[in-house]
């Protein structure tokens, strides 16, 4: 490995901003519109609109390292942002790796109650020495093959850009 590519994988800066472009890119390449708010915009990574721009979706990208079992959301998560708000966990392999690119693209109601139930299940349980644990700003979601520990399984999220796509254009997310 050479050292640029060693200070990439890294930095999750640089990660997480290409992760945000590669989102944008492939919006773009179905035909949509969309603009990376380059964190100027609260809880918006981009704004993705039919190419008219009468109807948007916000999107919140959260970059996760193949391999890994979980991906940090945050406690933003908890939160429904509504129907037009997303979640795509983009899984982004590091610049000298032959892996693919892959993407869970999650609806902010699903993520919000998801997060919500793990997040409290986690909490209500004791720790490894059996104390209880401490209130954490930490949230996470576990990527498959692993499921989270209410049975959560994120695999069918995975490549939904129909779930973006149908809202841009009927404004009803399929099922």
């Amino acid at each position: 490995m050479n050292k640029q590519v060693g200070y990439l994988g890294k930095d999750k800066t640089f990660r997480a901003n290409a992760s945000q472009f590669f989102v944008a890119g492939e919006l773009c390449r179905r035909g949509y519109s969309a603009v990376v708010t380059l964190g100027n915009t609260p809880n918006t990574d981009i704004l993705c609109s039919i190419m008219e721009g009468t109807r948007f979706v916000h999107i919140q990208v959260k970059t996760l390292v193949p391999g890994n079992r979980t991906c940090s959301v945050g406690r933003k998560a908890e939160k429904d942002f509504g129907e037009n708000f997303f979640w795509v966990l983009g899984g982004i392999p590091l610049p000298d790796s032959n892996s693919d690119f892959y993407y869970f693209i999650i609806p902010s109601h699903e993520m919000a109650i998801h997060v919500i139930e793990a997040y409290q299940f986690w909490s209500n349980s004791l720790g490894k020495n059996g104390q209880p644990h401490n209130d954490s700003k930490v949230r996470i979601v576990h990527l498959p093959p692993s499921i989270s520990l209410t049975g959560w399984d994120i695999s069918e999220y995975r490549y939904r850009w129909d779930l973006i796509e149908g809202k841009l254009r009927s404004g009803i997310i399929p099922k």
